[in-house]
Parts: structure tokens; sequence; C-alpha cells
């Protein structure tokens, strides 16, 4: 795999990342929702102070891409007037939140939610960058597959617990100790040796650290729900982002209606309350779109890393993958929109593109330095046709 140059941190709006198009602005929606005033707003933004893109992330949040250094500065003002901005660098890394899109009217998601954003802003916590919390309190569990280190969810009876990832097991708690709880096993992690910015809880776990009396339970957390997909739901309606970018119109579109939107980590997002499925360009409106399977990051010219334009051999190949396989496409070997495993993992190299199959950027190809065209001429390479 080819040398990359591996951040160890997530760009904010404070703190932005370079790219090749420019600065990556990160912006995290409180309680993972913007009402139609903010999602029009961060259109506008998004269109007079970068290059009109906008990403839609696997941590739940947005990005604003190609701010130049001069228009950062306008952009900060702008998210501040649209109460989307935290006060500094080290409360905005802090509030790391993933939040269940399907919450209802009266349940107690987005209290816990704000409680959480609240007690964390408070609690001057050191952690690890990409150390996150997850508020899955459903009946059903959607955020299990997805990266947190404290889970906030609830048994099979409906009573709440927080459980540390890589727990099978997670502690009963009543209500008003949910937050304590869950910043209480934080500070437990942070003492127990885990100071290295890259530290996350299942690892420790795995490592042999162990949780103390006070923090370990027996509640066996709910059930998982099956993948969300595009379609209706009670809440309203999901649509896929292809391949997690979109332009400033697009999200201009959904302020549009007046509907507010959630977000998810699945590269989709949740109009509220919306009866009927939008239409754009780059949306995914089908349940089972081939492009549903197909993980790309920005690749080059977008990323400086990147040694090929990823989205466009990831869309070549989408409709010849087949089954249920899932296809990552990375532009270098730090594997930025997907850390986990896939069925076929191609990595860009500047001698071409290395394939992993049932892994990740970080496992040992079986095949080398293999030709773009070549690729899309016979897919029947990626499922181990030659």
């Amino acid at each position: 795999m080819s040398a990359a140059s591996v951040k160890g941190w997530c760009p904010g709006a404070l703190r932005p990342m370079q790219s090749g198009d420019g600065l990556v602005v990160r912006v995290r929606p409180f309680g993972g929702r913007l009402d139609a005033a903010q999602t029009a707003g961060l259109a506008h933004l998004a269109e007079h102070h970068g290059n009109g893109l906008i990403d839609v992330t696997s941590r739940a949040n947005l990005q604003i891409r190609g701010v130049s250094e001069s228009s950062h500065r306008l952009l900060l003002d702008g998210l501040a007037q649209l109460a989307l901005l935290d006060p500094d660098v080290d409360t905005e890394s802090r509030r790391n939140i993933l939040v269940t899109p399907f919450w209802r009217d009266g349940d107690e998601t987005q209290a816990l939610a704000a409680e959480l954003e609240e007690a964390l802003v408070d609690s001057m916590l050191e952690l690890p960058t990409k150390f996150g919390f997850a508020i899955d309190d459903g009946k059903s569990r959607v955020l299990a597959g997805n990266s947190a280190d404290i889970r906030i969810e609830r048994d099979a009876a409906g009573g709440l617990l927080v459980r540390a990832d890589g727990a099978r097991l997670g502690r009963s708690v009543a209500r008003g100790e949910v937050v304590t709880t869950a910043l209480a096993v934080a500070r437990w992690f942070i003492a127990s040796g885990v100071r290295e910015g890259r530290g996350r809880m299942a690892t420790h776990l795995a490592a042999g650290a162990k949780l103390p009396d006070g923090l370990r339970g027996e509640a066996e957390p709910a059930p998982i729900m099956a993948a969300a997909r595009p379609g209706l739901y009670p809440q309203g309606a999901m649509v896929g982002i292809a391949f997690g970018q979109m332009p400033h119109t697009t999200l201009n579109q959904f302020s549009g209606c007046g509907h507010a939107l959630r977000m998810t980590p699945w590269r989709m997002v949740l109009s509220e309350g919306k009866r009927t499925m939008p239409s754009a360009s780059g949306l995914i409106t089908e349940a089972y779109d081939p492009a549903l399977r197909v993980v790309a990051c920005s690749g080059a010219p977008r990323c400086r890393e990147a040694h090929a334009d990823t989205r466009d051999l990831a869309a070549a190949l989408a409709p010849n993958i087949g089954g249920a396989a899932q296809l990552h496409v990375s532009g270098c070997a730090k594997g930025c929109a997907h850390s986990g495993a896939a069925a076929i993992t191609l990595i860009a190299t500047p001698a071409g593109f290395d394939l992993v199959r049932s892994g990740s950027t970080r496992d040992a190809p079986i095949l080398r330095g293999l030709d773009r065209d070549e690729l899309v001429r016979d897919p029947s390479i990626l499922m181990g046709g030659h």
C-alpha cells in the first residue's frame, strides 16, 4: 500500500482541514438535526464561501468544501448566525455525538442529546479526537454498526442503559443518571491509561481493560434493526446522497419544503415529516439502488493524498458488483470514507489499484497495480473471476 499522511484528527468548523480543493469545513448539527432555515443557510454559505459542494459524512455531519483562507472567517460568521458554531475548538472536538434519526416527537432522544452536549461543554474532558457517543434509544438499535465509544441505548423492556463500546452488556440507569454515567465511563477511559489521540473504547477493552464494578452492567441491549434504506418512514422521507456529496442547490431544495433534516451516518438524510420522496440529481431514492453498496472517498483532484478519481471508477463499477457485496474505492491507504471491511476494497496507488477482498485498506492486497480501464472492462476480476 502507498504511504499516506494520516492526520489522526477530524476537521471541524473552527479547525478546518486542507484538501486538494481548498479547506474542508465540517459542520456538526446540534442534536443531529437542521431546521429548514439552517439548511437553507448552509446551502447559501456553501455557494458563496466554498465551491458549492457539500459532503455528508459517516459521522452524520456536513462538510463545506473549497473554502479559502480569506472566506473562512466569513463562513464562521455565517455559521454563528445559524447557531451552528461551537465557542472553541476543544468544545467542538468533544461534541462528537451520533443521534438516531428515528426519534419521535415527545420521546427523550433530543433532550438526551441536548443534555449530553451541554455536559460535554462543561466537562473539560481531554478525549481522543475521534472518540464519540451514540444516542440509540429506540425500541431497536440502528447505530450498532457505526463508530461510537459510549452508547446510550435501551433494553428489551424499554429501560435506558449506558454501554461501553466493545462490552456486550450495559449498565441500567434511571433517566436522570444517563449523562452522568456516560461521562463517568469517559473519565474512566482517560484515567485507565488511554491518553493517545487515537484511543478507542472497544480496542481498550479488547486489550484487557476492565470497567469498574460501578460502571459495569448486566443489561442486554435492544435488538438491532435491519439496515435503513431509502424510503418513507413514519418520521419522514429517507434519501441517499450519491457518494456522500451534493451541490448546494440540492441542499437548498430540501429546505424549500420547510422540512427539517435529520442527519445519519449512512450518507443518507431524513427529510422530517415529508410524505413523498424528493427528486434531484444525485439523490438515491430506491431502496436497492446499486449505488448504496458503493463507498468512495473524495478522490483526486479533490484530495491531495488521493492517487485517482475514485468516484468515477466507483460509479462505473456499481452496477456490476452483484448481490449484496459492498465495494469501497479509496484514493489512498487511509480509508477515510470507510474504516471497516468490505467485500471488495480498491486502493489507489501511484502504480494502479490494489485489491483487497473481505478486508479493509489496512489489509494485504491479493492483487496489485490493477489498471482502471481493465477493471471497468472486466469487473469479474474483483470477485475472483481471474
